[in-house]
């Protein structure tokens, strides 16, 4: 009625110490995926929001499109007949005084008319004669490309 006594160590074996793993020689690619599927998702969420703010239904038109290299100054006019410099709303007395401040190139800078196809062409007129009146010259009306023909 002995007892034996087992050792420490792997199977109860003596002699033997931890077998010697070789390196990995392999990638592994799952968190670069995963990390890229996430910045994929954020992206797509993103881009809609980095255009102007101001839901406006443009009008359609077959002008051709401008090519234009700086971040021009956009003013939109809502269906409702409020005024917006870039995605803040103003008064319409506060149109020009805005520009003059924002305007890095003075007069010659590039203003963008955005009028909800909604919108009263009178309100946008007026916003466009303020703005001409005080000097501004390069002004344009955004539109959509005409869908069909």
């Amino acid at each position: 009625m002995g007892m034996s006594v087992a050792s420490a160590g792997r199977g109860g074996r003596r002699g033997r110490g931890r077998a010697k793993r070789a390196p990995m020689s392999e990638i592994n690619v799952t968190p670069f995926v995963d990390v890229m599927l996430v910045l994929l998702i954020i992206f797509m969420v993103a881009a809609p929001l980095l255009t102007v703010g101001v839901p406006i239904d443009l009008p359609e038109s077959r002008a051709k499109a401008l090519n234009s290299d700086t971040q021009p100054i956009t003013i939109s006019v809502n269906d409702k007949g409020q005024v917006f410099l870039q995605e803040t709303e103003i008064a319409i007395d506060e149109v020009v005084p805005k520009l003059e401040a924002i305007a890095k190139t003075g007069y010659e800078e590039r203003i963008y008319i955005r009028g909800d196809k909604d919108s009263d062409y009178g309100a946008v007129m007026r916003v466009m004669g303020r703005i001409n009146e005080a000097g501004y010259r390069n002004i344009g009306l955004v539109t959509l490309q005409e869908q069909g023909s």
